[in-house]
């Protein structure tokens, strides 16, 4: 069963099938729910499948309906949602596992009317669940949902640095953002020239040095890249132009007004920053980052994360931080009572 907030993008399903093409072929006649009660009543997992820009406002109208221990899955997890979440259950007393990915299980793109091009299938991808006392459980559910594919990562923060896509895209967008406002067709695996992939491993550096401090252990780009696309392991440029040559390379953007920009600065960006100054290991390429898509787009995207801002991380230390990456709950929420 789907749900749609807006019901635009359940719209279409109304006149047929929903075809998937690609690394899937089939077509599928989901329900489509009215109303988030519905959806969160008439289902045993609930899956947050959407920009990270749309994560509170979902979160916050299921929230009132997620009953005793039904399972929600964050697709792929943003800015702490799995704390903010188990945070509004707790102050209903309710005890639900929140499991966050640390990416998608496939990458795809939707096309016209009820069609979405699948471009691959992960081999691997990175979980955890809070409490961290539910994490076998959930990870049962995972697997029988969606297969063998998942790999176990030691908390939220872990998780948040696990996502890759956000310092990716900065990359891609940033060397492509032409193509991007004059909308036109490109070959984004192609694009990931020689320069454009350096500023990827260099992106990359930064987010294990903040793993690191932490204590952490997180894939590298070249691992994401092995076992996203299924490419032997060479330069990040190398490795796309294998995917390019294999047709799983993808299309970038055709518009500037692309999750890259709008989601993964604001949502992913910004929350690598805040650990990166918390553990002293400043991430000056991800820092500058929002700063120049602050710039080009007018507006001030390190402001923009609704998440965080609710959370009021600045109240809260280093250890609240990884405390509530086991729990679920910041210093101070009462826990729910079982």
């Amino acid at each position: 069963m789907l749900w749609s907030p807006s019901g635009a993008r359940t719209q279409a399903l109304q006149d047929g099938p929903l075809n998937a093409s690609g690394a899937i072929e089939a077509a599928f006649s989901p329900r489509v729910a009215s109303s988030p009660q519905q959806l969160a009543e008439e289902n045993d997992a609930l899956l947050i499948a959407l920009p990270g820009y749309g994560h509170k406002t979902v979160l916050d109208a299921l929230a009132p309906h997620i009953r005793e221990g039904q399972h929600v899955i964050i697709s792929s997890h943003a800015s702490l949602g799995a704390v903010y979440l188990t945070q509004l259950l707790a102050a209903r007393g309710i005890n639900a596992p929140v499991t966050a990915w640390g990416t998608t299980v496939v990458t795809g793109r939707r096309q016209e009317g009820a069609n979405v091009q699948v471009n691959t299938i992960r081999a691997r991808v990175d979980l955890c669940t809070v409490p961290e006392t539910r994490a076998d459980c959930a990870l049962a559910v995972c697997k029988r949902l969606f297969g063998d594919r998942f790999q176990p990562r030691d908390g939220l923060l872990a998780i948040s640095l696990s996502n890759l896509n956000p310092q990716n895209h900065l990359g891609i967008a940033l060397g492509n953002i032409t193509r991007m406002e004059r909308g036109e067709t490109w070959s984004q695996g192609q694009n990931v020239t020689p320069k454009v992939g350096r500023l990827l491993e260099q992106l990359d550096l930064e987010r294990l040095a903040i793993a690191e401090a932490l204590g952490l252990s997180v894939r590298t780009i070249f691992e994401h890249f092995h076992l996203s696309f299924h490419v032997p392991v060479a330069s990040i440029s190398e490795m796309n132009q294998q995917m390019h040559a294999q047709g799983n390379g993808g299309t970038g953007p055709a518009t500037a007004d692309s999750r890259y920009v709008t989601e993964d600065v604001p949502y992913g960006l910004q929350l690598t920053a805040v650990l990166g100054r918390l553990v002293a290991r400043p991430a000056t390429l991800h820092e500058a980052g929002i700063q120049i898509f602050s710039a080009m787009y007018g507006r001030d995207f390190a402001r923009e994360n609704d998440i965080l801002n609710a959370l009021e991380l600045d109240r809260f230390g280093l250890e609240d931080l990884q405390q509530a990456a086991r729990t679920g709950l910041l210093r101070g929420t009462p826990e729910p009572v079982t």
